[in-house]
């Protein structure tokens, strides 16, 4: 494959950019989505009554990121066919295990100690919940949808095997045609979406987290 710097240019700030938005789009409806669902459901698991049923939930979430998103894919195509929306139905699959595990990983975390203090002050259960393990476990949780985040980012290149688009496109474009610019070009935008996503949550992280805790 060659390289040349003006081709790469011409990738980066002419071909690129229609295809920046439907990318943004692959991460951010399935992590929302994901995180609509896991961080409810990680709650759920750290209350008494749920916890029997912990290892059953996070084997499904765990079996949910094994699977290739292209084999999520297969399953819903007599469903849906080809194109966006079992690409977005796969990546959600795919970004639930991250914000599930920190939930409860998070949620488990806060001592004993300073829930039953809260309760001594008079707190009801959900005050406690709302006031105190969700702010103490925020950090741990918001690691975990930075992570599914990073990774929903990188897999949603495989969506424009399926006609999904995204900066796949312009990657896989590259690969057919040996364009080495379009790859890097792809690759790079990519790297930097995954990192302003990241900004983004940790702006998101900072404003959720309490005065009385920065």
């Amino acid at each position: 494959m060659n390289f040349e710097f003006n081709r790469f240019v011409e990738a980066m700030f002419d071909r690129s950019p229609p295809y920046i938005l439907e990318h943004v789009q692959l991460v951010l409806i399935p992590l929302g989505i994901a995180t609509a669902v896991a961080f409810p459901i990680g709650v759920l698991l750290t209350r008494p009554r749920f916890r029997r049923y912990t290892d059953r939930v996070m084997g499904i979430f765990n079996a949910g990121q094994t699977i290739p998103p292209l084999a999520v894919i297969a399953v819903f195509f007599p469903f849906f066919g080809l194109g966006y929306r079992p690409a977005l139905i796969a990546l959600t699959i795919y970004a639930l295990l991250p914000i599930a595990r920190n939930t409860l990983a998070g949620m488990s975390s806060v001592s004993p100690e300073v829930k039953e203090a809260a309760r001594g002050m008079g707190m009801t259960e959900w005050q406690i919940l709302n006031q105190v393990e969700i702010p103490l476990s925020l950090s741990v949780v918001m690691s975990g949808i930075k992570t599914s985040a990073v990774l929903t980012a990188g897999t949603a290149a495989l969506a424009a095997l399926v006609g999904g688009k995204g900066m796949g496109a312009v990657i896989f474009a590259g690969i057919n045609f040996f364009r080495m610019e379009l790859i890097l070009a792809g690759t790079l935008y990519i790297a930097i979406i995954a990192l302003a996503i990241d900004r983004l949550l940790s702006f998101i992280e900072g404003r959720l987290t309490p005065s009385y805790m920065k």
